[in-house]
């Protein structure tokens, strides 16, 4: 389980993520991380909140962001707000770590998401762009629809392929949260 100042590590997006504040220290109000960027890192996917808002806010270097069909660079002191429905990714857009704090509200089931993405990519288990087999994903997307689903096909789509997948995931021993193996240190105290 996730506490305030455990850090997770994302070797193929180069993602290093420290938890400020978690949903059990906010009631699930909220989720509030410390997000450092290697140069040419990235979020896995451009995804939708449907139910969360996400607020960027930089401390240093250059974030890229696109929200919606917007492109943006934000600097030190500058700030972005993606609304619940608004698909978005990330990027660190300059030649050093870019590092910032994200806020996302309410919580729901975002820490479990992102402490198993960060474990299945330090074990190792996902392509070169941060995602697992399409049997591993369809199991974690289905448990995970309410906190992140991708902006197209529509949901009820993705829900129907979802449906039909998931279970043959399950079949073949893929669970909603994913144990990193003993020894990768996915999770550490700050």
């Amino acid at each position: 389980m996730i506490r305030a100042g455990d850090s997770i590590q994302n070797p193929v997006t180069g993602e290093r993520i420290t938890f400020l504040a978690t949903s059990r220290d906010t009631d699930g109000e909220a989720v509030v991380i410390e997000t450092i960027v290697q140069p040419k890192g990235f979020v896995a996917a451009t995804h939708v909140h449907p139910f969360q808002t996400e607020r960027f806010a930089v401390v240093d270097g250059a974030l890229g962001l696109k929200v919606g069909r917007k492109k943006q660079t934000l600097g030190p002191d500058e700030v972005a707000l993606v609304e619940p429905g608004t698909a978005h990714r990330f990027w660190n857009a300059g030649e050093e770590e870019v590092r910032f704090v994200c806020e996302i509200r309410p919580a729901l089931d975002f820490e479990s998401l992102l402490e198993t993405m960060f474990g299945l990519a330090a074990d190792g288990r996902t392509n070169r762009k941060g995602m697992p087999n399409p049997l591993r994903l369809a199991v974690i997307a289905q448990a995970h629809f309410s906190t992140v689903r991708l902006p197209y096909p529509p949901a009820w789509l993705q829900r129907a392929g979802l449906a039909l997948a998931a279970p043959v995931g399950r079949l073949l021993g893929y669970r909603r949260t994913y144990e990193p193996i003993a020894g990768t240190a996915a999770v550490a105290a700050a």
